[in-house]
């Protein structure tokens, strides 16, 4: 059996020094909450290549965690760079799609992590 090497998980940090998915997380997401992204995100990390239903291909480099709270649904877009896991943007869903702006932010987000 194949063992999978633990990835490790980095937040995006925008110039100003602000990490929007920490700051997603701790703000908009209750304890339990956060217990259940922080789960999942740990899943990934020592699962790594995983599909659905947990982890999707939003295409461009980008992945969806896919994490269940109940009565709502929370997303968080990643992307990989050197073995580590870039969190680049939480949200909570409101629709059936992932909004275009919200990818925008992510793709966004993923070329300046590149570029620093």
């Amino acid at each position: 059996m194949k063992m999978n090497a633990l990835l490790s998980v980095k937040f995006f940090k925008t110039e100003s020094g602000n990490e929007p998915v920490r700051d997603w997380l701790l703000e908009d997401l209750t304890i339990e909450e956060r217990k259940v992204v922080g789960r999942d995100i740990k899943i990934i990390q020592m699962s790594w290549p995983i599909g659905m239903p947990l982890v999707k291909s939003m295409g461009s480099g980008l992945w969806e965690v896919r994490s269940s709270l109940g009565n709502k649904l929370a997303r968080v877009l990643f992307t990989f760079h050197n073995n580590e896991i870039i969190l680049l943007h939480g949200f909570v869903k409101k629709s059936q799609k992932t909004l275009k702006k919200d990818l925008e932010l992510a793709k966004q987000r993923k070329s300046l992590f590149k570029k620093g």
